[in-house]
């Protein structure tokens, strides 16, 4: 593979920073005056970030290879999306915990069978998220323990289709959540799921 088809570490000097939003909730905004390396007493300008800890998506598929969705209202995009069991990467948490946890919490399933598809960055011009995906299989019924459902999350449909159907959907744009795109696309690349 050529060096070229690789992302690779780099930091650009940071010349000021400052809040703009840092609460309760799982994100921050901050402002970065940046400038470019190779020009030391060149022009600053501004970039805002989006901290994010990172994220995890599960695609769980059934031995009738039918995926475990989710319909959840997103009020950012005032719409009602299906979705696949996902979560926040809590301090100090390693991505594979937070998928069990989440498909517990989330779908009331564990799984026996976990495989790594992929990480990426979401947007990387404004976040440093990544997100882990993984495949879970081998699907049990369990308890969510003392987790709750609450806000959008109380309102959270849990449903099972063929993950050929869920592919179609992907692919004509009536699914339209991109962490549900790239799962089900990685599993197919990698031929790990039937169609």
């Amino acid at each position: 593979m050529s060096p070229e088809l690789s992302d690779r570490p780099e930091q650009w000097p940071v010349v000021e920073s400052r809040d703009i939003h840092r609460g309760q909730w799982v994100v921050a905004l901050r402002s970065d005056r940046i400038r470019r390396p190779d020009q030391p007493d060149g022009e600053t300008f501004e970039r805002i970030v989006l901290e994010h800890p990172g994220a995890v998506v599960v695609l769980a598929v059934d031995e009738e290879e039918r995926a475990v969705c989710l319909s959840q209202y997103r009020h950012a995009a005032a719409r009602r999306f299906v979705e696949l069991p996902a979560g926040v990467i809590d301090t100090d948490e390693e991505p594979l915990e937070v998928g069990r946890r989440e498909l517990r919490e989330e779908a009331g399933l564990e799984a026996a069978e976990w495989t790594h598809l992929l990480s990426a960055y979401s947007s990387p011009g404004y976040s440093a998220e990544v997100i882990h995906y993984y495949l879970a299989r081998g699907l049990d019924e369990v308890d969510r323990g003392d987790f709750v459902l609450a806000h959008e999350e109380a309102d959270m449909h849990v449903f099972r289709v063929p993950y050929a159907d869920l592919l179609a959907g992907v692919l004509s744009g009536a699914v339209g959540d991109a962490p549900v795109a790239l799962a089900v696309l990685a599993a197919r690349a990698r031929g790990l799921v039937r169609e």
